[in-house]
């Protein structure tokens, strides 16, 4: 009886260490190509804003996947749903590597994506089916650390292949995730299969319209895409109304605490983007950095943001989610507010205040990722976590885009940080005082709204 504990305790640690390197290639795979965009629009001699698609498409996919994903996972083998997704994922990385036109690589990255969407739903899931509360917390620490780390290591490592080789190679590197699927296979205990529903693929089409033409409403300033926006959204809603089983089930909304988890984590979520997005930008722009520079500059950060993601884990389980929510918005608001004032400055002191901004990002996603899965039913974990993990992607473009939009407006009269010290980073600094400005809003209505819940929970 010891001896089998033994095995099977054994069998689950292999497991999270396999998850760990998967999501890792799979945080890379999105880091990646975001630093390949101007190699890529020399060689198809391509405007921004069709450039931009590499990107957007991509996160579209893999936001709307990963809910599908989840609504599968209450219905099927994890271990099917991850050889299914990883085959997949391979089967676009091979093709983006032979691509000799553009729409080619679009298509590419859209097929890299609806395989990779599996990796997000199943780091949710495996912690929340495979551990009780008592441990979840050290394992989606762990998860977070790899999150972390491979966000630190993309740019460096997109920044190597285009400098030796070029962006097709990326590719390349993306085919190591199918390394995992055996262990996968081999860890992931037999589960009972459940009985096939459909899936509201029409409700999905109507949920994917809705954000490609927000986004595009955005880049392009135009009031037709906002149009076609609201039709698909009105399109959306009716289709939840009324689909027997619909793609995002409106009951699940009707839990307080999910609800407000899920506002919550997707703020977070649009925040934390300002450290991958717009710090290289700062870096490159105003400091005058190589892409591989600012990515070393970035690297200490996220290192030390990964190697702390199992304590903060840890520290969830013992104290409580409510406590690493409180230390993750400090780390936040410490870092951006700082960054307001002495972005355009050197490049040390950014990597210096960029730690603390790391560190709040990754215990932020421990402890709401923690917190959210406390208020679903088993029955409803794969959807709900689907939705948060879409919610949190959804929010990641959507601020992208309005930083870059931000960005592109040229300099600003107004300067919201008096405290500023270069003046040819305005633009910047504004962002990030917005940003500190949002952290603020989310701590006062996390403190007042959840905290309650989360500490009984945590």
């Amino acid at each position: 009886m010891v001896v089998a504990a033994n095995k099977e305790k054994q069998g689950i640690d292999r497991l999270v260490t396999v998850l760990v390197f998967a999501l890792v290639i799979s945080v890379m795979n999105s880091t990646m190509f975001n630093m390949a965009i101007p190699s890529i629009t020399r060689e198809f001699n391509l405007l921004p804003t069709e450039a931009g698609w590499i990107v957007t498409a991509y996160i579209i996919i893999y936001a709307i996947g990963s809910v599908i994903y989840g609504k599968l996972a209450d219905k099927y083998m994890l271990k099917t749903l991850l050889t299914f997704g990883l085959c997949t994922f391979a089967a676009g990385s091979i093709l983006g590597f032979a691509a000799s036109s553009f729409p080619l690589l679009v298509a590419g990255r859209c097929l890299q994506a609806m395989g990779a969407s599996v990796m997000p739903t199943v780091s949710m899931i495996i912690p929340t089916r495979y551990f009780n509360s008592e441990n979840r917390g050290r394992v989606l620490g762990l998860t977070s650390a790899g999150m972390a780390l491979g966000t630190a290591i993309g740019p460096i490592v997109a920044g190597c292949v285009t400098s030796f080789f070029n962006w097709h190679y990326l590719f390349i590197v993306s085919l190591l995730s199918l390394v995992t699927l055996p262990f996968f296979r081999k860890y992931l205990q037999e589960e009972q299969q459940q009985r096939y529903g459909k899936i509201d693929l029409v409700g999905a089409a109507f949920l994917a319209g809705t954000l490609a033409f927000l986004l595009l409403a955005i880049t392009q300033s135009s009031i037709w895409y906002a149009a076609l926006c609201g039709l698909f959204f009105m399109l959306f809603l009716w289709r939840i109304q009324s689909a027997r089983d619909p793609f995002v089930q409106l009951s699940l909304f009707k839990n307080k605490q999910f609800s407000l988890g899920i506002v919550i984590s997707g703020l977070c979520s649009g925040i934390g983007f300002g450290i991958p997005y717009l710090t290289p930008l700062l870096l490159q722009d105003v400091n005058g950095l190589s892409p591989i520079l600012s990515g070393l500059y970035m690297f200490p950060s996220a290192l030390l943001a990964a190697s702390l993601g199992r304590s903060g884990g840890k520290l969830a389980d013992l104290k409580g989610n409510h406590v690493l929510t409180y230390i993750a918005l400090l780390g936040f608001f410490v870092g951006y507010s700082i960054l307001s004032i002495v972005a355009g400055l050197s490049p040390y002191i950014i990597m210096f205040v960029l730690m603390f901004a790391c560190i709040g990002q990754t215990f932020m996603q421990i402890a709401l990722s923690n917190t959210v899965s406390g208020t679903l039913v088993k029955a409803d974990v794969g959807v709900g976590m689907g939705i948060l993990m879409m919610t949190n992607f959804i929010s990641g473009a959507l601020f992208t885009t309005l930083m870059s939009k931000a960005l592109e407006k040229g300099s600003f009269s107004v300067q919201l940080n008096p405290l500023l010290q270069a003046q040819d980073s305005l633009n910047y600094s504004n962002i990030y005082t917005v940003l500190t400005v949002l952290i603020i809003i989310v701590t006062f209505t996390y403190h007042f709204r959840f905290k309650r819940y989360s500490a009984m929970r945590g």
